[in-house]
């Protein structure tokens, strides 16, 4: 609201010095210039260091800027603007009196929860990728949270998205696989934890494959067949599929995540021959020792291998594929791949080869991420090197949090404490991640991620639950309280409900941005933010003690739409609110 105006003031402030010659032409997109909330008097209500980024582009000192883009705004300020102050190079702006409070009570909750940016474009945001035969593990933890969340961000925007869970189900590891099980494998032992005693498996093949590299070349051969269609292996296959995919779908159940569509690379193993064709067409490969490559120096990328000697594709390969695919069926603005860091060479070949085929302006983005690190900072995996299994770590967050509940709720009967543990546990392993920008490490630390002070969402749930407790003791409808806002009282707000209704009016700027950046940890630290305030507020501030009917039916209002902004943020976030902790 007032964020977006005071961006829209700068913005014109320097496309018009610029038009006057004051600044040189200034390379700089609107909604790049950044505009803070302050909760310092001194500082204003909100400010700006725009002048400090323009500082090296237009060779001045960031008080010089400033006190530019100050003058320019003071020719027409606008009504809401009490008075603008430059300071050491950052630019405050100050409001008018009682015009938050008054902006505040005309907005509609309806409104302030709808927004509608993306209108209606299609988003495609391919997330979680587990590999068939294999347990989700900690490595898929990130991708699957920040996915979801990226999703619920965007379709709350506006946009039609399309959530993509594109399993690994292609490739020689599963020639490897089908050998081990011809050798070792039996089919009863198997069906009772399929997916754990095919990861078994495969680790056997691997060990057995050091004493017996004739192994390697029975994989290749079962692999041959696998795609030339035999029906053994083909069975084989397809069962091994969909006993991992049953596994996986305990754990998407727990997390409340479902998908629109879920592809293997498989899928999109016949439409290879296709591309490779098109590509020679375009005279866009070239051949390198017997193998396919695309040279990429225009885009400052080494060449990217797009078929072997042996006439295998590979994941590039098929990637492609599934680029194209969905480009041409859905017809997307836009694809976000929320994959890790090392994946970064992969996708930007990925997109490169893209452009030199198709000069579609679907907008391709990788949504990089950082590692999962135990409380030491190391990777967190188990003794042998291997990523610890996703359901062995949600099992450790429902110990952890059931250790809290026996503390905080010793009389719950034993289900409610179980129950509500999951709910602590999954929120947990959410919040955790999202409050982190994603490009960082982040680190299980569990005291802290399920300590009912600071950045954990079980400080949030007991926020949410002591303000909504407060709201059950008024025997006040929330319509009733809503109406307080029609009834148009003059009210006295004290500096801290000042900040509160600031922080609500931020609502839309924090979703835009969240959006714009991929970035969920601004929502999450926003929230954690509005937490602080209202739990000062809970201390200093009487409500259902405050004598004066308006004064409390505005305090009451005021409670309400906060809980409105938990619920949704909390919704986009994934996490479940708890009316009792």
């Amino acid at each position: 609201m007032f964020k977006q105006q005071i961006q829209n003031l700068v913005y014109s402030a320097l496309k018009s010095l610029a038009k006057k010659g004051v600044f040189s032409q200034i390379t700089l997109e609107k909604h790049l210039i950044e505009i803070e909330t302050q909760f310092q008097k001194e500082k204003g209500d909100y400010s700006s260091n725009i002048a400090f980024s323009l500082a090296k582009q237009l060779k001045q000192s960031p008080q010089t800027i400033a006190q530019k883009i100050q003058e320019e705004i003071l020719i027409k300020k606008p009504k809401f603007l009490k008075k603008i102050e430059e300071k050491n190079g950052f630019l405050n702006f100050f409001l008018e009196e009682n015009i938050l409070t008054s902006k505040f009570l005309k907005v509609e909750s309806e409104k302030l929860f709808s927004l509608n940016i993306g209108k209606n474009q299609k988003v495609i945001i391919e997330f979680s990728s587990p590999n068939i035969a294999k347990p989700m593990h900690v490595g898929h933890l990130r991708s699957t949270i920040i996915g979801d969340c990226l999703a619920n961000l965007f379709s709350f925007s506006g946009y039609q998205v399309i959530r993509w869970n594109y399993l690994g189900d292609w490739g020689t590891q599963f020639g490897k696989l089908i050998t081990a099980y011809k050798l070792w494998g039996k089919e009863e032992k198997i069906k009772k934890d399929p997916v754990n005693n095919l990861l078994n498996l495969y680790q056997r093949f691997h060990s057995e494959a050091k004493k017996n590299p004739q192994l390697e070349k029975m994989a290749q051969e079962e692999f041959k067949k696998l795609e030339d269609g035999d029906k053994e292996n083909t069975r084989l296959f397809q069962w091994f599929s969909k006993e991992s995919s049953k596994e996986f779908q305990k754990i998407y159940r727990l997390f409340k995540i479902k998908f629109d569509v879920i592809k293997g690379e498989s899928f999109f193993y016949q439409d290879q021959e296709k591309i490779i064709e098109e590509l020679k067409k375009k005279k866009i490969v070239q051949e390198s020792e017997g193998a396919l490559i695309i040279d990429l120096k225009e885009f400052n990328l080494p060449p990217a291998l797009i078929l072997k000697s042996d006439e295998a594709g590979l994941y590039l390969t098929r990637d492609l594929c599934a680029l194209i695919y969905r480009v041409d069926k859905y017809q997307p603005k836009m694809i976000l791949y929320v994959v890790g860091n090392e994946q970064d060479l992969h996708f930007r070949q990925l997109f490169a080869v893209f452009q030199k085929i198709r000069k579609n302006k679907v907008k391709l983005v990788h949504v990089k991420f950082g590692l999962v690190l135990n409380e030491k900072k190391e990777k967190f995996s188990t003794r042998e090197g291997e990523l610890i299994p996703l359901k062995e770590l949600i099992d450790k967050a429902i110990i952890e949090a059931l250790k809290i509940l026996n503390k905080k709720q010793p009389a719950w009967p034993k289900e409610k404490k179980q129950k509500i543990a999951e709910k602590i546990a999954i929120s947990s392993l959410k919040f955790n991640n999202l409050k982190t920008y994603r490009l960082n490490d982040i680190i299980f630390d569990w005291e802290r991620m399920m300590s009912f002070q600071g950045d954990s969402s079980v400080y949030l749930q007991y926020t949410f639950a002591r303000f909504s407790k407060i709201l059950a003791k008024s025997k006040l409808s929330r319509n009733f309280i809503k109406d307080f806002q029609k009834r148009n009282q003059k009210i006295e707000v004290n500096s801290l409900e000042k900040d509160i209704i600031k922080k609500i009016i931020d609502w839309p700027d924090i979703i835009i941005s969240s959006v714009r950046n991929y970035a969920p940890n601004i929502l999450a630290n926003y929230l954690l933010s509005l937490a602080d305030l209202l739990n000062q507020y809970y201390e200093t501030t009487p409500v259902l003690q405050e004598e004066n009917l308006e004064q409390r039916h505005f305090r009451l209002y005021l409670i309400e739409i906060c809980l409105e902004v938990f619920t949704n943020g909390f919704n986009l976030l994934g996490i479940e609110t708890l009316k009792e902790i």
